[in-house]
């Protein structure tokens, strides 16, 4: 007797693998055959938290109640040194009693606050290039992507006048991310004040993901900083890239004791709280003094100066000015497709590289370079050319 097959959701239908997880899979077949790959691809930081935050969690675990169930909210100290932190780098006052809710990192807060805003057929503000969770939550969760068009010319910034001439009577939720992955472009405070207002003009909430705040940036900004914009607005950062905790999942939303609490609806029924000893290793990592913040940079910009040489050997032209942790790069004129291009480098020198269009399809003709790669790594490749 045969057992009938059992279907899967539609909604799967919606989304595919992610990119990398397909592509990595490539990339350790090569491995395995001995080919002495260079990943330059995914941007997992490959340096570790400072000593105090791992001294912080190896002294939790033997607290008494470390290993029961956790608040929803996480420990009232995590969200009191998130809003000190806030307040120390970004200016921004968040009330740390319900303004502020920890998160299993910040890509699980981009399905929570789908699933607490979006009902099916809502649209979505979705940039392109950006970050393809943002279209396959949408997804998942039955909205619908509209993308708005990134340009390089444009400073890699959204062009509110042509977005207000569309139809978005059904826009419910905007997607922005400054600083901006993949590109690296930046978003000062006049330019958060005009989605700030346009978000208040057409009834959508806005949600800068900023995970990228603290990497080769010298004047990291919030949404949050401008007047009004927690009507409006939610804000994601990370513990991952700014302190090296990509693996332990630590991230945060900020904003309106509200929305906060639609979030948390969410939240509340898709965990059991974070374990009590990454929490007290997070408290640790946001007071982190400056010496820390300046030595991850000088790691950083060391490798970006070899990775820039990597770009000019490929006839590769880039932004000096641009922020973050990847290295986003035009390709020369008459080339092949993005993907051709990394293909034929993957395979000819054993060097991965991430094709632009992953990030959409304005992406085209772009490569993006990441710096979680050593210094002699970086080096190895240059050489290989």
């Amino acid at each position: 007797m045969t057992g009938s097959k059992i279907r899967t959701a539609d909604r799967l239908q919606t989304v595919e693998e992610y990119y990398f997880s397909k592509k990595l899979r490539e990339v350790r077949g090569l491995m395995a055959e001995g080919r002495p790959i260079i990943n330059m691809g995914i941007g997992s930081p490959d340096l570790a938290p400072s000593k105090a935050i791992v001294e912080s969690i190896q002294k939790a675990v033997l607290d008494a109640g470390a290993h029961q169930y956790q608040s929803y909210q996480g420990l009232p100290e995590l969200r009191q040194a998130i809003s000190g932190f806030y307040k120390d780098k970004f200016g921004v006052d968040a009330n740390p009693t319900n303004e502020i809710l920890p998160l299993m990192g910040s890509k699980e807060g981009i399905m929570h606050i789908s699933l607490a805003f979006l009902n099916p057929g809502d649209e979505v503000l979705i940039p392109n290039p950006g970050y393809p969770t943002y279209t396959s939550v949408t997804n998942l969760v039955g909205a619908v992507p509209n993308y708005y068009d990134l340009y390089q010319e444009n400073g890699w910034f959204p062009d509110l006048e042509v977005i207000q001439q569309q139809n978005i009577s059904k826009v419910k939720l905007m997607w922005v991310s400054y600083p901006h992955m993949p590109t690296g472009a930046t978003a000062d405070a006049k330019q958060f004040e005009t989605l700030v207002a346009f978000a208040k003009k057409n009834g959508i909430l806005l949600v800068n993901d900023n995970p990228y705040s603290f990497v080769l940036n010298e004047t990291p900004t919030s949404i949050l900083a401008v007047d009004g914009a927690k009507e409006v607005s939610l804000e994601l950062n990370s513990l991952s890239k700014t302190f090296n905790m990509a693996g332990w999942r630590v991230g945060m939303v900020l904003g309106n004791a509200e929305h906060i609490d639609a979030v948390l609806k969410v939240k509340s029924n898709m965990d059991s709280g974070m374990f009590y000893g990454i929490q007290k290793g997070a408290i640790t990592a946001l007071q982190s003094l400056q010496d820390w913040f300046d030595g991850l940079n000088k790691v950083y910009k060391n490798r970006r100066d070899l990775m820039f040489e990597l770009a000019d050997k490929l006839q590769c032209t880039y932004d000096k000015s641009a922020v973050g942790m990847f290295v986003w790069a035009k390709l020369p004129e008459g080339s092949k497709s993005a993907e051709a291009f990394i293909d034929e480098i993957l395979y000819d020198k054993n060097i991965f590289i991430t094709p632009g269009t992953i990030f959409g399809s304005n992406g085209e003709g772009y490569i993006r370079f990441s710096l979680c790669v050593t210094e002699d790594n970086i080096r190895e490749a240059i050489g290989r050319f």
